[in-house]
């Protein structure tokens, strides 16, 4: 094989890497930064029946991810103020990030969480339950 054959053919693996690693790039959905919406605890057993209680102050800060976990600051007033910071595990599945954890918001909040979500471009929505409390929360991001 010639040299230059062999100069091309690297500067051709080059390009091709560069343009699907850049075309891969663009599919990682952009979850940090603010967020809003809403909140609600219900029982499962009741599916049908409205929710119990709609907290509506619900704001939450996403900030970078290391080996897979994103950190987040949710804030509000439910009958009280409320801030909590807690780590998120999550891995990318297509153009969203699914998420689980398990937190303790100590027992005056309900103790011990696990709770799943999943979070795009524009919405991130998740499922909480703990040993007093099974609820929902729903929230868009801010432009």
């Amino acid at each position: 094989m010639s040299y230059r054959k062999i100069v091309a053919l690297v500067c051709f693996v080059i390009v091709g890497s560069v343009v699907v690693v850049g075309a891969q790039s663009k599919d990682v959905p952009d979850i940090m930064g603010e967020w809003s919406g809403t909140w609600s605890t219900y029982n499962p057993a009741q599916g049908a029946v409205p929710a119990k209680e709609i907290c509506k102050s619900l704001t939450c800060k996403v900030t970078a991810a290391k080996d897979g976990v994103w950190e987040a600051t949710f804030e509000g007033d439910c009958g009280r103020p409320y801030k909590y910071t807690i780590k998120m595990e999550g891995r990318q599945v297509g153009k969203a990030v699914l998420f689980k954890g398990t937190t303790d918001l100590g027992p005056k909040d309900g103790g011990q969480f696990d709770w799943i979500g999943r979070a795009n471009d524009k919405e991130f929505v998740g499922f909480f339950t703990s040993g007093f409390y099974t609820g929902v929360f729903s929230l868009t991001k801010k432009s």
